[in-house]
């Protein structure tokens, strides 16, 4: 494990160790308390979504090509065995979100509204996260929403969260191996 000099001392394991801040004024000093190196949200672990029967082209954000089976039942069985705990653990011990960001996320119930598919042509685990709207101050969207830094950093948080769960479900739990069927329309060569 490295060490990192901080302060006079030596701190192991470097940033991830938590780190006292003072700040001198003119008038006086004060403390900030808190990791500044590494962000964590201590929250319990949300129940994993229920997969809907989408196409995923609908999605603004996702292209799947060709006729696949998108395996959401699996997928869904797959998160309900511990592939959401595992993701969401994961996302949760280095996001930048805060409690207050993480009280908006459920108040919308914005985790229920995730969906991952099977991207059998890529050979990957596809998904669609949902987002805060561009018109949510005009539409008055939460209560404790104040600003784009907040909206975004939500959005990004969410986007970060299911891109974790799509790594967690290929690389820990999904074996699977599509067969790939050339199209009719190919030369023969022969």
């Amino acid at each position: 494990m490295k060490s990192v000099e901080r302060g006079g001392r030596s701190v192991p394991g470097g940033c991830r160790h938590p780190l006292r801040v003072t700040v001198v004024s003119r008038s006086n000093s004060f403390r900030l308390p808190g990791k500044l190196w590494s962000m964590s949200l201590d929250v319990p672990v949300p129940e994993p979504p229920e997969l809907e029967e989408i196409d995923p082209n609908e999605y603004e954000d996702a292209e799947v090509v060709g006729d696949t089976d998108y395996k959401r039942e699996e997928i869904e069985e797959l998160l309900r065995d511990g592939a959401w705990q595992e993701a969401f653990l994961t996302w949760a011990s280095s996001t930048d979100l805060d409690e207050a960001d993480f009280d908006i996320i459920t108040d919308l119930d914005m985790l229920h509204r995730f969906d991952f598919f099977w991207d059998s042509f890529a050979e990957r685990v596809g998904y669609h996260a949902p987002g805060i709207p561009e018109d949510w101050k005009e539409r008055n969207y939460h209560p404790d929403l104040d600003s784009w830094g907040s909206v975004s950093g939500i959005n990004a948080g969410l986007t970060e969260l299911g891109q974790i769960v799509c790594d967690v479900l290929k690389d820990e739990y999904i074996d699977w191996e599509t067969e790939y069927e050339a199209p009719d329309d190919l030369p023969d060569f022969d």
